[in-house]
């Protein structure tokens, strides 16, 4: 079982699909191919195969299948998952948070609230960081604008 899956509990009703993230980009996928080795995988994320590994080390990307050789070999839901682990990393969100999420994804329906709550957390992280960065493009325009006046006036 990967990160993104999860096992409902048995209802008689289907459980909704657990969406980690926004519906996944296209990857350089060929049709119909459901396994990649690492190398494959780093052409597809640009991640580094140490990442991968650590990706992996950490708990964050826990069960990865092996071949009957032991190679690594990923799926789609795995580069799914990663192009979501992607996603948290920009948003700067601590490495130890996003292992939490990532239990608590495999823990199942039952962590909804925690996760919805570190996830509003980290929106308002970045929220902050936005309008941090608008403030410094404000100063930078200002800026440029005097250096283009006063370069024209001279």
């Amino acid at each position: 079982m990967t990160v993104m899956q999860t096992t409902p509990a048995a209802t008689g009703q289907a459980a909704p699909a657990d969406i980690c993230s926004a519906p996944p980009r296209r990857h350089p996928r060929p049709d119909g191919q459901d396994r990649y080795t690492i190398s494959e995988v780093v052409a597809f994320t640009g991640l580094t195969a140490h990442t991968l590994r650590w990706y992996e080390r950490i708990g964050l990307m826990p069960h990865v299948d092996r071949s009957h050789t032991g190679q690594r070999r990923y799926r789609n839901r795995d580069l799914d998952w990663l192009d979501f682990v992607t996603k948290l990393r920009l948003t700067g969100m601590p490495v130890a948070d996003m292992v939490r999420y990532a239990e608590l994804v495999r823990e199942g329906e039952g962590t909804y609230t925690e996760r919805r709550e570190l996830l509003e957390s980290t929106r308002r992280d970045v929220l902050n960081r936005i309008a941090e960065l608008g403030d410094t493009l404000a100063v930078l325009d200002r800026k440029i604008s005097f250096y283009a006046t006063e370069g024209t006036t001279r």
